[in-house]
């Protein structure tokens, strides 16, 4: 299921500032939640495995079962949405998972993908935005006229913008340190850009819904690109520093605007 990922030279030095202990595996398969079967395999490679666990109070009725398997005793590595790449420090040492379905997508941006993991892995973020709403997720979904699967998927829009908040600023450092990582990064966000200045149009046409809107919004965030209104208000440092509660603000307001 599983092998070491031999790291080239410009990774292996991301590693070594960033995260050196983590393990980086490449997956024979594809997946959202790695299989249970896969955790026996991960736990052979690994010296321990620790679950991450939270309050039942801290999940609302309407939550989806992948998240009470989350916040429960399981272990769970990846979520629905999680991306190619998926990292845990729920095991010793972290590890890195870089899903099967890379297959076919240029080097250089599967090369920046695990780099944004490592990077995260270094930062200390929570591996999943449960961690970063806390307490205050009910008070998310409360605010959302959105159900389960609804507010889960804002939540994790949400989260992505404010972790971008955060590894932009070491992505932005790599021009003169690791000049390929950085344009793969430059790059990914010029291909973003078009379809961006178009986000107002498309969801006033109703071709694109909010909610995917801002999960395309607060992907773009971690490149550093000018947000259309109302998601410039999450580009901000205020939302770096403020974070969940910052979050719950602008989603009750955004949504009040809009159902008005």
């Amino acid at each position: 299921m599983f092998d070491e990922r031999a790291l080239s030279p410009p990774l292996e030095r991301v590693r070594e500032r960033h995260a050196p202990e983590t393990v980086v595996l490449d997956c024979a398969s594809d997946f959202d939640t790695l299989p249970a079967e896969a955790l026996d395999d991960l736990a052979l490679l690994t010296d321990s495995l620790s679950p991450t666990s939270y309050p039942d109070e801290w999940l609302p009725d309407s939550a989806p079962k992948v998240l009470r398997r989350y916040a429960g005793s399981d272990l769970v590595v990846g979520t629905p949405g999680a991306g190619s790449v998926a990292w845990t420090t729920q095991t010793e040492p972290p590890i890195c998972l870089v899903k099967a379905r890379v297959q076919g997508v240029p080097e250089a941006f599967v090369e920046f993908l695990i780099a944004e993991a490592l990077v995260e892995v270094g930062l200390g973020l929570p591996e999943q935005f449960l961690g970063f709403f806390g307490e205050r997720y009910p008070d998310l979904d409360r605010v959302l006229p959105l159900q389960g699967n609804g507010t889960y998927q804002m939540a994790s829009a949400l989260y992505a913008g404010w972790r971008g908040l955060h590894t932009r600023e070491v992505f932005a450092d790599w021009e003169e340190e690791e000049p390929e990582l950085h344009e793969a990064w430059t790059d990914a966000g010029r291909r973003l850009e078009p379809r961006l200045s178009e986000l107002s149009a498309l969801v006033a046409n109703d071709e694109l819904d909010f909610l995917e809107a801002t999960e395309f919004a607060c992907g773009a965030i971690k490149h550093g690109l000018d947000l259309p209104a109302p998601f410039g208000a999450l580009d901000t440092y205020a939302y770096r520093e403020h974070g969940a509660e910052f979050a719950i603000r602008w989603a009750e307001r955004t949504f009040e605007g809009l159902f008005d």
